[in-house]
């Protein structure tokens, strides 16, 4: 029996620009990859903060002489969704990050909470229930939460739930 070689993760950094309100809360954001070539890498984890990418993402990165990873490019896209729910602490439903991951969880859906900032990043790969996940993601916005599209696909827009 040959073992394989373990995976290797690298860090990679996102710099992050801050809208007029102070968010994102960070001026980068640091995300777990797995090189995959000279200067590629991909994206291991679900960003928190980042927009326009998504978890198995591959980016081109520049290393700077401290051999920080600095993400330049998006060169291939994974086809998977990054959303982020903010339970609203007011809301009907007892809200806390694990409640809001066990919601999803039925529908093929992975994600992690930043309990600091009482954020729930998700991560809704193309294999998932997609319509299901839009659904449950705009009937939550009653009460529940409010969420933002981090990163999503054309399959994604095209979901009509109306």
């Amino acid at each position: 029996m040959t073992q394989s070689a373990p995976t290797t993760h690298v860090r990679v950094v996102f710099e992050l620009q801050q809208d007029d309100d102070g968010w994102p809360p960070a001026g980068s954001e640091r995300l777990w990859a797995i090189p995959v070539g000279p200067g590629r890498a991909r994206l291991d984890n679900i960003p928190f903060f980042v927009r326009g990418v998504a978890c198995g993402d591959v980016v081109r990165v520049e290393t700077d002489a401290e051999g920080v990873a600095w993400v330049k490019e998006v060169v291939e896209f994974s086809g998977n969704c990054t959303i982020r729910v903010i339970p609203d602490d007011n809301g009907d439903l007892e809200v806390n990050l694990e409640n809001v991951l066990g919601l999803f969880a039925p529908l093929g859906i992975e994600g992690e909470g930043l309990e600091q900032f009482g954020l729930v990043a998700l991560n809704i790969p193309p294999t998932a229930d997609l319509a299901g996940a839009k659904r449950l993601l705009q009937e939550g916005q009653d009460g529940w939460w409010d969420y933002e599209e981090g990163c999503i696909t054309d399959d994604w827009r095209a979901l009509d739930l109306g």
